[in-house]
């Protein structure tokens, strides 16, 4: 592996707004891709439409279908369906805005849907200032925000496995691959269009964050993506890509279970491997921090331990990471 295998892996223009993947297929993407700044999809057919995550809060959303209805006035008239990809509030938090009979996600998803809390995401935001370090993080990564005007909406149809929903003529294929980055992640797959909406399974030019795995079930799920030979790769953060990014990301996961298991077997800490593994491959990408939460995960999958660290200390973790200039330059 070199670093230019990593680096250029959009194949569109990565500006924020609907992009036209054509046959009435958009994606809705949020430069730089980072913490919160998620991308959705749009899949019309005649006069129906389906619609793949919303946003992180409910102003972002609906800038957001303003744009799609403008782009599909008459698909949007009749939204046949909304799909979560995961639980994570920036694929779910605008689920309010969208006015559907039917919204979609894996079982496992709503399960963990039910204790995601935009309210303790306000709360933490007023909190910030008094917090010091780990405040300070919180707001760059969350602190665009707001948190306050979101009403929390579950999805009220689940599935385990695969299902399949029709938008018009287009059949849209539901594949779960989680446990993965969180426990129920869900692909969204559009065979006659060779396009795949991938929610976070894939970060593109960022680093992935494990909050759940095996790492093996992630890597399991780029290689099934891989294997649909679409056109179009839409990520759940950054720029929209091809095989090449898919690559990238099964690659960096590779990297590090491997650089992981070394130093697990070694003796050292979880924060002392995240802090050792040579990263200066994956540079030019953005959260290198989040290599704590992956590390940590990956510790407590070799231990076999199902329970995961608490969440403040993972932030922690990242916000020291983040603060250290030139941590993983070697």
């Amino acid at each position: 592996m070199k670093a230019s295998d990593f680096k250029n892996l959009g194949i569109k223009p990565f500006n924020k707004g609907l992009s036209d993947l054509g046959n009435n297929i958009y994606c809705y993407l949020q430069p730089d891709g980072g913490w919160g700044w998620s991308n959705a999809g749009l899949i019309v057919d005649g006069d129906e439409s389906l619609i793949v995550d919303t946003l992180f809060d409910e102003n972002l959303t609906e800038e957001m279908l303003e744009s799609m209805k403008k782009a599909e006035p008459l698909g949007m008239k009749n939204i046949c369906a909304l799909i979560n990809s995961h639980s994570n509030g920036d694929h779910c938090n605008g689920n309010n805005c969208v006015e559907t009979k039917e919204i979609i996600s894996s079982q496992a998803t709503l399960e963990e849907m039910s204790h995601e809390s935009p309210e303790m995401m306000a709360a933490l935001i007023k909190q910030a200032p008094e917090m010091g370090p780990l405040g300070k993080y919180f707001l760059e990564c969350f602190g665009s925000f707001n948190f306050e005007g979101v009403t929390k909406k579950l999805p009220n149809t689940t599935f385990s496995g695969e299902t399949q929903r029709q938008v018009g003529d287009k059949v849209v294929e539901l594949i779960e691959v989680g446990p993965a980055h969180t426990n129920g992640d869900v692909l969204v797959h559009v065979p006659s269009d060779k396009v795949v909406f991938t929610g976070d399974i894939l970060f593109i030019e960022g680093h992935p964050i494990l909050w759940a795995g095996p790492v093996k079930n992630w890597i399991n799920a780029c290689d099934r993506i891989i294997a649909m030979q679409v056109d179009f790769v839409v990520p759940g953060h950054g720029p929209v890509t091809d095989n090449r990014g898919v690559r990238a990301v099964r690659d960096y996961l590779d990297y590090i279970d491997t650089e992981s298991r070394k130093r697990f077997e070694s003796g050292m800490s979880a924060i002392e491997a995240a802090k050792d593994i040579d990263i200066n491959l994956f540079s030019s990408w953005g959260d290198a921090e989040r290599i704590a939460v992956n590390v940590n995960s990956l510790y407590r999958e070799y231990k076999g331990e199902e329970q995961r660290e608490e969440i403040t200390l993972l932030f922690e973790q990242m916000a020291e990471l983040s603060g250290l200039d030139g941590w993983y330059q070697r």
